[in-house]
């Protein structure tokens, strides 16, 4: 093959994973909003767990045989309880006890926490526009999530729920690192669909145990959607795009997308609470936008020099 249609190919290529990586941000954004739709009825536990439970229903069409060998087996069983059961319990714990808007507003950490990550654990470096970008995309989050005028809300945000959502953000990292691992060799289908089955398992047991059997009679229709939209769109859908993506894409680079989830969150949570969107909003979105661009199109890793 011409050495012109090899760098095409790899030029689209990586396009298709920074936008698979940029839609799963998108979606995960909603998580929150219909979360704290669930739990005006739910539990955390349960919750959590019928989130799941869309979303293995919704991957099982897709299963195949896994061909994981031992050692990947107990990375993957690593991964699901670092992903599911622990991160999930302690951010949407966290939710319970602080609003949409300032949940949203610590996801905007996610990125920074990726890429101190990546730099630690897998030696990925970026260059000084890639933390230049990743400081404005931070930035304009913060700019999203203060600009609302009021909060019409019984419960305000705590310092304790937000400390949680970091403190998840953090579990979810090793998550996101032992995944990108895993897809080295394996597909994302492979990977996605098997880590979901036994972050499923681990979690029915907690919740069996704490919580008691979920309720089946008594939830509304709305609730029954809010469930089915979390598991099928935000946790199912997105974990695949997510680990396509980073197959294809430093993680250290792909993380400014997550700040897609807390600048769509934010935007849902001020929608929600009946606030205004001023200029600080407008702007943020401008920086979160210019990041993209800047460390997707200009930023350079330095495990990418290696490899060209």
């Amino acid at each position: 093959m011409p050495v012109h249609s090899v760098q095409k190919s790899a030029t689209m290529t990586k396009a298709l994973g920074y936008g698979a990586c940029a839609l799963a941000g998108t979606l995960w954004g909603t998580g929150f909003y219909f979360g704290k739709i669930a739990l005006t009825q739910l539990s955390v536990g349960h919750m959590v767990f019928y989130r799941f439970l869309f979303a293995c229903l919704g991957f099982l069409p897709m299963l195949r045989k896994p061909g994981l060998n031992r050692k990947e087996w107990l990375l993957l069983l690593t991964a699901s309880f670092l992903g599911i059961p622990l991160q999930f319990l302690i951010q949407f714990y966290g939710l319970s006890l602080t609003t949409v808007s300032h949940a949203s507003l610590m996801v905007g950490t996610m990125p920074v926490i990726l890429a101190i990550g990546a730099t630690l654990f897998i030696h990925e470096r970026l260059d000084w526009k890639g933390w230049l970008a990743m400081a404005g995309s931070t930035g304009g989050v913060a700019l999203i999530t203060m600009s609302r005028t009021q909060v019409r809300t019984v419960g305000g945000p705590t310092l304790v729920g937000d400390m949680l959502v970091i403190l998840s953000l953090v579990i979810a990292l090793g998550w996101i690192l032992l995944n990108r691992h895993l897809v080295q060799d394996h597909s994302a289908v492979v990977v996605t669909g098997y880590g979901l089955l036994s972050g499923l398992a681990m979690l029915t047991v907690w919740v069996a145990l704490v919580d008691g059997p979920p309720p089946v009679h008594g939830v509304s229709l709305r609730v029954w959607f809010a469930l089915a939209a979390s598991g099928l769109l935000c946790t199912a859908t997105t974990t695949f795009l997510w680990n396509w993506g980073i197959h294809h894409v430093p993680a250290s680079r792909a993380g400014v997308f997550l700040n897609i989830e807390p600048a769509v969150g934010s935007i849902l949570g001020v929608e929600l609470l009946g606030d205004h969107l001023g200029p600080g909003a407008w702007l943020g979105g401008g920086f979160i936008i210019a990041a993209a661009v800047v460390l997707t199109m200009t930023g350079r890793t330095e495990a990418e020099v290696v490899l060209e």
